[in-house]
């Protein structure tokens, strides 16, 4: 090999390095949970290495202008590929720590909020980036008890808009419709449910042993309509445990407090938003009922303060709301194949707003969101690994026939 050819693989082999140390380092100064200070300094020490062997080599290529015994197809081919590589080094830098806060502020809102994923960001954001991009998005949610008696049940005829024409627009004796639509270019479905009274918590049938799927529960079950319930027990990767306090049909299934807030419904079939409540306060005030999650989104006709994007990000999300006349809203929206789009709560919000939701919460999403039809999932939940599927719950909203 002449002279030429090994100033050249060096040549290659520098710019390879000093990106990859440079992006390592760079990534090491922002966060000490992917790369600690002891390797960051050996980055650094990679990255100023390979810098002067790649500039050394630059400069012996052009004392040799002649490109004896190398051929022009390998050089270029080479060429375009180290090329592309750093190009993508830069973008990927620019993307993550450039002065535009998209994608830092979706990742970090997102992944905060997920069960097992929040070292996606931690990876690459230090403690006090991601407390400053959480404290810019946040969701402030109404403090008010929930005043049952702005749902009086009473049938509405008249059309206020055309929103209003989709939920109201029925046959006599239909038991729910499904209204389908897009969300930032992904699918939505909104069951409308017309007798609350069908509405209730189901369980997995292995509760505290493993969760089941919600297209599954329901099919065993006879739901005509079905979407995930709450929150459940972070370690538990059978999800067969529900969070906080949980009540189906009258009784008691777990009693770990409010958490993020209970979402329950009453034996008057009225749909409540409590904080701060138990089991025993929760069945005293006649919840027959409910599931922890949250955020709340409307309370008695007024929505929550939604600063950015919620601190929640973009995924996929599931949402239950309740109209004046009593209608039961069942919202589910699709996240895209690589998880990077979907709902904010604002989005959720406004649509529960749209369709007249009096009261209005979230519950458990992203690969949780499900919609199942008579036993059929409908959407299409993506999980971490980017499969489509979705995973074992132990709590779903039904609707019985």
């Amino acid at each position: 090999m002449n002279i030429k050819k090994k100033v050249f693989l060096v040549l290659l082999v520098s710019i390879f390095t000093f990106f990859t140390s440079l992006v390592l380092f760079i990534i090491g100064c922002n966060s000490s949970t992917l790369i600690n200070n002891y390797f960051k300094y050996i980055f650094l020490g990679t990255t100023i290495l390979s810098f002067i062997f790649l500039l050394s080599s630059i400069i012996i290529l052009i004392k040799k202008r002649k490109r004896q015994g190398f051929k022009k197809v390998i050089f270029k081919v080479i060429f375009i590929l180290e090329l592309t590589y750093a190009i993508g080094c830069i973008s990927f830098l620019f993307l993550l720590y450039g002065p535009f806060n998209g994608l830092r502020e979706w990742l970090i809102t997102t992944a905060m909020q997920t069960m097992n994923h929040k070292y996606y960001c931690q990876w690459f954001y230090s403690d006090i980036e991601i407390k400053r991009v959480l404290d810019n998005n946040y969701i402030k949610e109404v403090d008010e008890d929930t005043d049952t008696s702005l749902v009086d049940h009473k049938e509405i005829k008249e059309y206020a808009n055309e929103y209003e024409k989709e939920i109201l627009e029925h046959d006599e004796n239909q038991v729910y419709k499904i209204i389908r639509f897009k969300v930032n270019n992904c699918n939505a479905y909104l069951g409308v449910v017309y007798d609350p009274a069908k509405v209730s918590v189901g369980l997995t049938h292995d509760l505290f042993k493993y969760g089941h799927y919600v297209h599954r529960m329901a099919k065993q079950d006879g739901a005509v309509l079905a979407v995930n319930g709450g929150a459940f027990v972070n370690e538990d990767r059978y999800g067969s445990t529900p969070l906080g306090l949980t009540i189906s049909d009258g009784k008691i299934i777990t009693d770990g407090g409010s958490i993020n807030g209970v979402i329950g419904i009453t034996k008057d079939n009225t749909l409540v938003l409590l904080k701060n409540t138990n089991g025993s306060k929760a069945l005293e005030m006649g919840v027959r009922d409910a599931v922890t999650m949250g955020p709340f989104l409307i309370v008695n006709g007024k929505s929550s303060f939604i600063s950015g994007n919620g601190g929640w990000g973009k995924a996929a999300r599931t949402a239950i709301g309740q109209r004046k006349d009593g209608i039961i809203l069942l919202l589910v929206v699709d996240s895209n194949e690589f998880r990077t789009n979907g709902a904010t709560m604002l989005d959720l919000t406004q649509i529960m707003e749209r369709y007249g939701a009096v009261n209005a919460a979230n519950l458990d999403g992203g690969t949780s969101s499900c919609f199942v039809e008579k036993g059929e999932l409908l959407n299409d939940p993506i999980d971490s690994t980017l499969a489509h599927k979705s995973r074992g719950l132990p709590t779903y909203i039904k609707v019985m026939e």
